[in-house]
C-alpha cells in the first residue's frame, strides 16, 4: 500500500453512495414544518463565533489539494481540512466543507457570508488586509513550509506568508482560532494525520506485516485464505486469483493491516466503507468478514459499471473505483474523453488521465466533481494486480 507519506434503498442509490459520500445541511422541524438551516448571510454582518456555536456548524471554505481536502473511497482527508474539523469540535460544532474552484471564489463566498472560514494557504498580502482578517500567519506557514518539505512538493510553498482567513469583522471567531493555532502548534501533523479507533475507540496506528505473495507453490496454495477467497469470489464472478492478487496489493495478506489513511483489514476496508457493506467494527479484522464486505463493493462496482460490456476491461474499472471511489475515476473517465481518448477502456485511453489527475490543471477541469487525488497510486494498483493475477494463473490452477 502506501507509504506514510501519503462508499443502496434502490440501485441508485448504491451506486451513488459508492461514488462520493454526500453531506446534507443541518436542518430542524418546527411546529411540523421542515425548515432549512439557515446560512450566515441570512444572518446580517455581524455573524460570528457565538452564532456560529449556536447553528452548531462551521461553513469552512477550500480549495481542492494534496494538503488542503480531498476525498478518498468516500471519506474526507487532507491536512487543513483535519486541522479545521479539530478546531470546530473544540468550539463545540461541526464542519460543513465547500470547496471552491479558487482563491477568488473563496474570498468572494466568505465576504457574502457563505462561509465562516478559508482553511488554505492564503497568501498574506496588503492588497486583502480590508477584505479579510487573516489568522494563524507563523502557525500556518511553518506547517505548509513543513509539509512541502515532507512531501518534497515545493509547489505549496509562496513567496508571501501564509494564514487562513475569516471576515473582518469575525473578531470573536479570529481571536478563538488565534489562540487555538498557536497554542496547538506542536501537534499539527499529529491532528491532521488519518486516525482510525477500533470498537472502544483506541486510535490504531498505522501497521502491515507482509507475508509471501505465494504461500507454496508445490501444493498450489498462494495464502491461508484462499478458501475464502474460492468461496466468495464467486458471489462477484471473478476468478478467485484475482481476488488473491487484489488482496496481496492490499494488505501482502496481513488481515490486522491498518494504512495510513485508515484502511483496514485484509481487503483495506474505509470504515465507512465498511459499514455500508455490513462489516462491524467488531469483526473488520476478522478475514473471512472482510472479504465478504470487499465481495459487496466489488459487485456493486460491477453492477455500476455494467455499461462496460467486455468483462475483463470492466475490471479495470472495478479495481481503479475500489482503490479510488468512483468517482475519482468517473472524472478522469470524463477528461479522456474531453481530450479525444474511449471513456470506457483503461489501457491507453483512462489511465494516462488519472496519472493526470493529481495536477490542477486536470482536477480543476469543471467537468472534474470530486477534486483531487493521486492518481498514480491507482494505475499502479492496478497495473501490479494484474500482472500478479496472470502470475497466480501461471502456477496456481
Amino acid at each position: 500500500m502506501c507509504s506514510v507519506l501519503f462508499c443502496v434503498f434502490c440501485m441508485a442509490l448504491v451506486v451513488s453512495c459508492i461514488m462520493f459520500s454526500c453531506s446534507q445541511e443541518n436542518s430542524q422541524v418546527a411546529n411540523g414544518v421542515f425548515e432549512a438551516k439557515r446560512s450566515p448571510a441570512s444572518l446580517g454582518a455581524d455573524f460570528d463565533l457565538a452564532d456560529i456555536q449556536e447553528g452548531g456548524e462551521l461553513i469552512v471554505l477550500t480549495l481542492y489539494g494534496p494538503i488542503s481536502y480531498f476525498e478518498y473511497k468516500g471519506e474526507s482527508f487532507g491536512n487543513q481540512y483535519k486541522l479545521a474539523d479539530v478546531f470546530a469540535r473544540s468550539i463545540g460544532v461541526s464542519v460543513r466543507v465547500d470547496v471552491c474552484r479558487s482563491e477568488n471564489e473563496m474570498l468572494l463566498k466568505l465576504q457574502k457570508g457563505d462561509g465562516d472560514l478559508v482553511a488554505y494557504q492564503m497568501p498574506v498580502e496588503d492588497s486583502l488586509a480590508q477584505e479579510v482578517k487573516f489568522c494563524g500567519v507563523i502557525p500556518i506557514t511553518h506547517f505548509v513550509d513543513s509539509l512541502a518539505t515532507l512531501l518534497k512538493d515545493f509547489s505549496l510553498v509562496s513567496a508571501h506568508e501564509m494564514a487562513w482567513a475569516v471576515r473582518p469583522n469575525s473578531n470573536q471567531l479570529a481571536d478563538t482560532l488565534n489562540q487555538w493555532l498557536a497554542q496547538n502548534e506542536s501537534d499539527f501533523f499529529h491532528l491532521s494525520m488519518p486516525r482510525v479507533a477500533d470498537e472502544k475507540g483506541e486510535k490504531l496506528a498505522p501497521r502491515r506485516n507482509p507475508k509471501s505473495p505465494v504461500l507454496n507453490l508445490a501444493k498450489g496454495q498462494i495464502s491461508e485464505y484462499d478458501r475464502m477467497f474460492k468461496t466468495y469470489a464467486k458471489n462477484c464472478g471473478w476468478d478467485w486469483r484475482l481476488l488473491a492478487a487484489q488482496a496481496y496489493q492490499e494488505s501482502a495478506f496481513d488481515p490486522e493491516a491498518v494504512s495510513w489513511m485508515g484502511a483496514l483489514g485484509l481487503m483495506q476496508l474505509m470504515p465507512g466503507t465498511a459499514e455500508e457493506m455490513g462489516v462491524a467494527k467488531s469483526e473488520v479484522f476478522n478475514a473471512e468478514s472482510n472479504i465478504r464486505g470487499a465481495v459487496k463493493l466489488i459487485s456493486n462496482l460491477n453492477r455500476y459499471y455494467s455499461f462496460i460490456k467486455d468483462r475483463d476491461e470492466r475490471i479495470n474499472f472495478v479495481l481503479a473505483a475500489y482503490n479510488a471511489g468512483a468517482g475519482h475515476v468517473d472524472d478522469a473517465r470524463h477528461i479522456a474523453e474531453k481530450y479525444g481518448k474511449n471513456p470506457n477502456r483503461w489501457f491507453g485511453n483512462v489511465d494516462e488521465y488519472v496519472l493526470l489527475m493529481s495536477q490542477s490543471e486536470y482536477y480543476n477541469d469543471s467537468i472534474a466533481q470530486h477534486g483531487y487525488f493521486r492518481g498514480s497510486e491507482t494505475y499502479n494498483y492496478v497495473n501490479n494486480i494484474r500482472a500478479r493475477w496472470k502470475e497466480y494463473k501461471r502456477k496456481v490452477r
